[in-house]
């Protein structure tokens, strides 16, 4: 092993034990929290900000690891595991310091967790990887030979896809994205159609139904490749085109009849059908469970009844996949959900309205919003809208059961949410090294100051990261696994594509503020990440943490 090797393995030693302080500070959570032997939902509320600065450890951990475990398949990519040190260095002091800070709230001992500093590894660490002029050094190589990402891993055929995407990416998305931005239009045909033709929206559907994915085994990855190049084209224009077929396909893969699925399956693949998921109601948000919507029985089928909000690509939509309340005992929670699929006409536009010939009717009113343009968000309002028998994922055997359907989608939406941030922050990378070395301030470049050079660094580090996060995650997930760590990797890199964008318009300066430039739309699309596919706050404390304390011993 070379001596970075070394101080890479030994750097993935001191993050498992910064781990076990997260692990002491989980049981502390979790002995103030039981009733009756079991952890009770009240008191867990009680604990909200320690268990919400617990998870984004568990998240920063997780990222530094990975980036670790990729550096180390990479002995003779010196940068590399410099970059990958610099980082683990950096989330070292962040993890520590998010811990000593709740030490008082939970009752665990500050100067235990600050002893950390006197371990000679740890303090080798930081002064080996985390001065100023160690960063300032790696942001100068990488503007000096404009270094836009680390070398990859991916297998060749995984790398020829993300090749293909790419350049579709700079071909025909980036140069239709500023207008589809400032306008608030709609995706047009100019950048779905080419897309369908690349399979762009069978990534997550197996080859016996049109789809990319093998039918033996599930491919997460090829996914995420391809989420990340489309999303770095365009957060709102094409980042997000594999999001809903995927959601949908899982529920129907997981649990749709066999007719549902040849049915539906094909015509998702080819992007002969568009679909949109509507969950999310005025008033439940994240709360999934909460849903209210009613489907009554009718003859052959179910009336709907109520409001859903924040339905993402509504409009130009012909599938609708609905979680509706088919028991209306409240009581039951999420035991009286159920998912229904609804065809409909395509709409351009902000609004629609969709008669029934019966009379029901669906309206859809566009939600205006600061960014992530193209692919608008709906209020939608069903009224007495018939929904046909065979329309229910399951059918008979699927009534009660959309909930876990929806989850099922969900898991692989906030991996590949995560694979959105990551291309967003590859976009908001690459325009501001490029300005940064364009740039001219008291006679200098930009990116011959040191502030400068250590953002380029710290910038780098933090995409590489999320990539390999979001890569060793996938791993897990078609193995069965990962469902926990899907919520690691959604909570880390969204949060990241936030700071990375911020960045990025800073250094852009005045021009960063400008509609004109590119970083201006990055920015304000970055902001959703942490909102969809489960906001932040409740990602991170009613399913991170509340699983690690769940789990603590």
């Amino acid at each position: 092993m070379t001596d970075l090797s070394t101080r890479l393995v030994q750097a993935n030693a001191e993050l498992a034990h910064l781990k076990q302080h997260v692990d002491a500070a989980c049981s502390a959570v979790k002995a103030k929290c039981l009733h009756d032997g079991k952890l009770d939902a009240k008191l867990f509320d009680n604990w909200q900000l320690p268990s919400y600065e617990l998870a984004f450890c568990m998240a920063e951990i997780s990222a530094a690891t990975a980036f670790n475990n990729y550096a180390l398949d990479l002995s003779h990519e010196e940068f590399s595991q410099k970059l990958s040190l610099s980082f683990c260095a950096e989330t070292m002091l962040t993890v520590v310091n998010r811990l000593s800070a709740r030490a008082a709230d939970i009752a665990v001992d500050r100067d235990e967790i600050l002893q950390v500093y006197s371990r000679e590894v740890f303090k080798g660490l930081l002064d080996d990887f985390a001065s100023t002029e160690f960063l300032s050094v790696l942001g100068k190589e990488i503007a000096e030979n404009e270094i836009q990402r680390l070398p990859s891993t991916l297998e060749e055929e995984k790398e020829l896809v993300r090749e293909t995407f790419y350049r579709f990416a700079n071909d025909v998305v980036m140069p239709l994205a500023e207008h589809i931005h400032r306008n608030d239009e709609d995706i047009p045909d100019l950048i779905l159609q080419p897309a369908a033709e690349l399979g762009c929206f069978g990534t997550c559907i197996p080859e016996r139904f049109g789809g990319l994915q093998p039918d033996d085994r599930p491919d997460s990855l090829g996914m995420i490749v391809v989420t990340e190049e489309l999303s770095r084209g365009s957060l709102g224009a094409a980042g997000s085109l594999i999001t809903r077929p995927e959601i949908a396909a899982r529920a129907l893969l997981g649990g749709g009849s066999q007719a549902q699925q040849e049915k539906w399956l094909p015509r998702l693949a080819a992007g002969e059908m568009l679909c949109a998921i509507s969950i999310t109601e005025p008033n439940t948000g994240s709360d999934v469970a909460a849903v209210s919507l009613k489907a009554i029985p009718a003859k052959n089928g179910w009336l709907l009844n109520g409001s859903k909000t924040w339905c993402t690509f509504a409009g130009r939509s012909e599938l609708l996949v609905v979680l509706a309340r088919t028991n209306p005992d409240v009581e039951l929670g999420h035991k009286g959900l159920s998912l229904f699929l609804i065809e409909k006409p395509a709409y351009a536009g902000h609004r629609f309205r969709h008669e029934q010939q019966d009379g029901g009717s669906l309206t859809g009113n566009a939600i205006a919003t600061i960014g992530y343009r193209g692919m608008h968000s709906y209020d939608l309002f069903f009224e007495d809208y018939f929904v046909p028998a065979v329309n229910l994922v399951g059918e008979e055997d699927g009534e009660g059961k959309g909930f876990y359907y929806t989850m099922a989608g969900f898991a692989g939406g906030r991996i590949q949410t995560a694979a959105r941030a990551t291309g967003l922050m590859q976009a908001a990378f690459e325009r501001a090294l490029a300005y940064s070395k364009e740039r001219r301030v008291f006679g200098a470049a930009i990116a011959d100051y040191q502030l400068t050079q250590v953002k380029l660094c710290r910038m780098l580090a933090t995409l590489t990261a999320a990539r390999q996060f979001s890569y060793a995650v996938a791993e897990l997930m078609d193995q069965g696994a990962g469902q926990m760590e899907a919520s690691l990797v959604k909570l880390f890199s969204c949060r990241a594509a936030e700071t990375l964008s911020r960045e990025a318009m800073q250094i852009h300066g005045g021009m960063g503020y400008a509609e004109e430039s590119a970083v201006s739309r990055l920015f304000v699309d970055a902001r959703v990440l942490s909102i969809f596919e489960g906001a932040e706050e409740v990602l991170a404390i009613k399913v991170i943490a509340r699983e690690l304390v769940e789990q603590a011993v």
